[in-house]
């Protein structure tokens, strides 16, 4: 079973995240390379720079934008796979920078992964 784990940048490393990989275009603020114990930087999996302003973390713009990353995700799909294959072999932990966990590309980028099973 593949384990796909989603966390805050900020959160305390753990020896279960397996791979861990930030999926934010932008650095997040505050937090050191070093501290973020990365294994993988991702930027080309992050929502474009576009869709991510128009976002701009308002909840009731949350479903436009699950849609329209699942968008620009779609020509994407050997570097999805791929992801498919390190959270086989390894598990991966999805890191973001945003405050709502609920709310954020994380969710969307795991369900699609998810999907894929």
């Amino acid at each position: 079973m593949d384990t796909i784990y989603i966390k805050r940048i900020y959160d305390e490393p753990s020896d279960k995240d397996g791979y861990r990989m930030l999926i934010d275009r932008i650095w997040p603020r505050g937090i050191s390379k070093k501290d973020a114990n990365l294994n993988e930087w991702n930027k080309e999996i992050a929502p474009s720079t576009e869709l991510r302003k128009w976002f701009d973390h308002k909840e009731e713009r949350f479903d436009e934008f699950a849609k329209q990353y699942r968008e620009e995700l779609r020509p994407k799909e050997d570097e999805l796979n791929r992801l498919k294959t390190i959270a086989k072999k390894n598990g991966i932990t999805l890191l973001y920078g945003a405050k709502n966990s609920k709310m954020n590309q994380a969710i969307v980028l795991r369900d699609i992964l998810l999907s894929k099973c």
